[in-house]
């Protein structure tokens, strides 16, 4: 279960319904409002799949049907999309990621626009959150290098993205600050950069063949909670979280976070695992 389904599954508890759709649906989101909708909660992009959200067009739907706007900015951050001015009412994000960027806290976070700020200081006071003094301090040091760390982040994944995309292992490259990306043009219009989260997807091959692939890498570990310094590997199947959309891609779809090593470094340690797929493949 991941962090976009929990608070979905809790909410099931409280008599809350939920609807999926299609990220790219834009203004059509329309044709899905029922009398009893009161939020759509977004995230641009997908953290499995990449797909980039018209958030303009979603909000302006939602604020005609007096529903609040919810989204997940956890990969670009505030520095590389602004929710509020894109017309989202609650801006979440995972902190313990690019804003700690050390892997050391768990710490989240929540801005509100006008239409949700009541509520929300409301709710705060009444659940009585808080956060211990040393998880603040720790985001605030991650603070103060974020700039930073993101334009390192985005150029290192850019090189190591390109790379890929001349790869025959590799299908398609799933990052939205690539041309060959599906909402690229989206991306180009609402975000002021790339974070260094994405995707690909290789070549129909045994799965035995993308696991030899990881687990021999040495600059990557594997892992979930992306955004620190280090570069982390996945594998993930949207096939059995997906319900709007159909996922039918033949080969295997592997999520990187690109950190901070040497991206060269990082190229020679996939090719070697490319090798390695090759072998079973």
């Amino acid at each position: 279960m991941n962090a976009v389904q929990l608070p979905i599954v809790v909410a099931k508890r409280f008599g809350i319904e939920t609807s999926y759709y299609d990220p790219t649906i834009g203004a059509g989101i329309e044709a899905l409002f029922r009398p009893n909708t009161k939020a759509v909660f977004t995230e641009s992009p997908g953290s499995h799949t990449f797909e980039i959200q018209d958030i303009p067009a979603i909000a302006e739907v939602a604020h005609r049907h007096d529903a609040l706007v919810i989204m997940d900015n956890t990969w670009a951050t505030p520095l590389l999309f602004k929710p509020l001015a894109a017309g989202v009412d609650l801006s979440l994000m995972a902190a313990t990621k690019y804003v700690a960027g050390h892997s050391d806290v768990l710490l989240g976070t929540v801005a509100a626009g006008p239409r949700a700020w009541d509520k929300l200081k409301a709710l705060h006071v009444q659940l009585g959150l808080f956060v211990g003094p040393d998880d603040v301090n720790l985001g605030l040091r991650g603070i103060r290098t974020m700039g930073v760390r993101l334009a390192r982040h985005q150029e290192s994944a850019l090189k190591v993205a390109r790379w890929l995309e001349g790869r025959d292992e590799v299908a398609r490259v799933l990052y939205p600050a690539l041309p060959s990306h599906p909402q690229h043009d989206l991306w180009l219009r609402d975000f002021s950069g790339a974070s260094g989260l994405f995707s690909f997807v290789t070549k129909a091959a045994p799965f035995e063949a993308v696991k030899a692939m990881l687990d021999g890498l040495s600059f990557f570990a594997l892992g979930y909670s992306w955004g620190g310094f280090e570069s982390l590997a996945m594998t993930v199947d949207p096939r059995k979280i997906r319900s709007a959309t159909r996922w039918d891609e033949p080969g295997h779809l592997v999520r990187l976070h690109i950190g901070l090593e040497e991206p060269d470094d990082l190229i020679a340690d996939l090719e070697k695992g490319f090798a390695r797929f090759r072998a079973v493949a």
